[in-house]
């Protein structure tokens, strides 16, 4: 814990960060890496390296469609016919003494068919979605702790290590206990892998670079649920589609080999371990094409900086007393998680296609198509508009696609609700993936593997809207419709609190963030001579969608 002053605080929790003098520290990360590596070969390496284990994210995450998914059915009966379920109530049907599936998608068997997960037993499919799905909250919680403890890449490692054999637990599952539970687990590890890579790969970037890297990585997961299909076809048994992605996790332990994936060195000098910090800059610096002198003043002041003490565990009377940070906080989590919670709503507003199989794939194939595209789109848009004004439109397109439809869907025809269903998919999508990259770039480094962690507990939450909504057998859908657009407009009011984050570099301490908002919306500060040239440069004192590139 940290050692209290000996000094009384005369602020308590309410500590005014802007009036405290900068403690003394290592230099900014940004201006090592520019000096040192930035858009060497081994940076771009260790980016690349940092990306690739999203496909197998992708695959994780996507395969909860497949082995939850109910094949049509029809009851068999003692004189040798089969009666459609959709027909009658054959679940009450006394002379129904088996069931025939008709095929599924990708796969020749799920665990449905397997054990007959339907009728009575049925509400274990939304069970094993609801284990699965708090699973990733627990992950995501519990190693985003562990990440700013330990590390990013020893999270990432354990997570790994233990990822492979929760996955082969689930694979080789002999009952529906056993496989929820294997399940489970493969979630929370699932959790704990995908904070990590984000970590890691943001904090390895110069602030032109972080935009592209954390969106290349979303494609990457993007690409890893329509490689899914195929792998699913080629596999055959879910058996051994999750024998393979399990098998891919334990191949990623290549990355804890000496050399190989080095810790963030952002995190190690926010923790101020210069030593190790300088021994990875070192080695980026080899293969970059920075002068020599400049390397050299870089190393000198990392030198100077070896003396300082490390950083003491931050207390909680600390934390509790970052109200900026937590405002940021609520505020991007509250975003994640109706973004994440509105996407089934739109996905039900389609109706039924031309067979089960049919409705499958479309609604597999346009929710993943529309999260690609969202990607793209904000690649285009948000280093030119600025992540607030970005996230303000695609929250608006949001709203407007969901008041549209909760209006006048009866009055619309088939095309047009699948248009603004694909629209509220796309802008939510959108949303959703900003609002973790915003968060990432306005918690401090000191806090962010427990910040993000947050973030994706959030979205992950926000996912449990349609479990929940199938335990319910789908009453209340519009209700539930109703209920989250009217917290989308909330959380875009409250948008206009959160400050521009676009190329600024990345917040290090609890003092950064703190500083790292924008001015009171009804009044403008006076002077200014009480405040520190630091927190000038920290404020947002723009407008509210103008983002003028800063001066290089």
């Amino acid at each position: 814990m940290e050692t209290s002053p000996s000094t009384p605080d005369p602020g308590g929790l309410r500590r005014d960060f802007s009036a405290l003098a900068p403690e003394p520290g290592p230099p900014s990360f940004e201006w090592l890496l520019g000096r040192l590596g930035a858009g060497g070969r081994r940076q771009r390496l260790l980016l690349a390296l940092s990306c690739l284990p999203c496909l197998l994210l992708g695959l994780g995450l996507g395969s909860e469609a497949l082995f939850t998914l109910t094949p049509p059915l029809c009851c068999r009966q003692p004189n040798g016919t089969r009666l459609p379920m959709n027909d009658t109530d054959v679940c009450r049907d006394p002379r129904c003494q088996g069931w025939d599936y008709g095929g599924l998608p990708a796969l020749t068997s799920n665990p449905v068919t397997e054990w007959s997960l339907v009728c009575s037993r049925g509400w274990a499919v939304p069970l094993e979605q609801l284990c699965f799905l708090l699973g990733f909250v627990a992950g995501a919680l519990v190693l985003g702790h562990l990440a700013d403890s330990v590390g990013r890449r020893g999270t990432l490692l354990l997570a790994l290590a233990l990822g492979c054999p929760a996955g082969i637990l689930a694979a080789f599952a002999a009952s529906p206990s056993v496989f929820m539970l294997g399940r489970c687990l493969w979630g929370a590890l699932l959790g704990g892998m995908q904070l990590a890579l984000y970590l890691i790969r943001l904090e390895l970037c110069c602030p032109p670079q972080r935009l592209p890297v954390a969106m290349a990585g979303d494609l990457l997961m993007v690409g890893g649920h329509f490689l899914l299909l195929g792998l699913a076809l080629a596999c055959g048994s879910w058996r051994v589609l999750q024998g393979v992605m399990s098998a891919g996790l334990g191949l990623c332990l290549l990355y804890g080999c000496p050399g190989v994936f080095p810790e963030s060195p952002r995190w190690l000098l926010a923790t101020r371990r210069t030593t190790q910090a300088r021994e990875i800059l070192v080695t980026l610096a080899q293969d970059s094409s920075t002068q020599e002198s400049e390397t050299q003043e870089a190393l000198d002041e990392l030198d100077n900086a070896c003396h300082l003490p490390a950083v003491a565990q931050i207390s909680l009377r600390a934390l509790l007393g970052c109200r900026n940070i937590w405002k940021n906080i609520l505020i991007l989590g509250f975003t994640t998680f109706i973004a994440h919670a509105i996407r089934h709503c739109y996905q039900m507003a389609w109706g039924p296609s031309q067979g089960p199989r049919a409705e499958f794939y479309l609604s597999y194939l346009l929710s993943t198509g529309s999260a690609g595209l969202a990607c793209l789109f904000l690649c285009l848009s948000v280093d030119r508009y600025g992540r607030r004004g970005i996230l303000l439109l695609t929250t608006t397109l949001t709203g407007i696609a969901s008041l549209i439809l909760l209006g006048l869907e009866e009055y619309l025809n088939h095309a047009a609700v699948v248009t603004f269903s694909i629209l509220g998919l796309f802008s939510s999508h959108a949303a959703g993936s900003l609002s973790i990259f915003f968060a990432s770039e306005v918690i401090p480094t000191i806090i962010r593997g427990k910040g993000l962690g947050v973030i994706l507990s959030l979205a992950s939450l926000g996912g449990l809207s349609a479990p929940l909504l199938w335990l319910r057998e789908q009453h209340g859908s519009f209700l539930q419709h109703i209920v989250l657009a009217s917290l989308n407009i909330l959380a875009l009011l409250c948008l206009m609190l959160l400050p521009e984050s676009k190329r600024k570099a990345l917040p290090e301490s609890l003092r950064d963030g703190e500083l790292y908002r924008r001015p009171s919306l009804l009044r403008r500060s006076g002077g200014g001579e009480s405040r520190g040239a630091e927190e000038a440069t920290r404020r947002d004192d723009v407008p509210l969608l103008s983002t003028p590139n800063p001066a290089s």
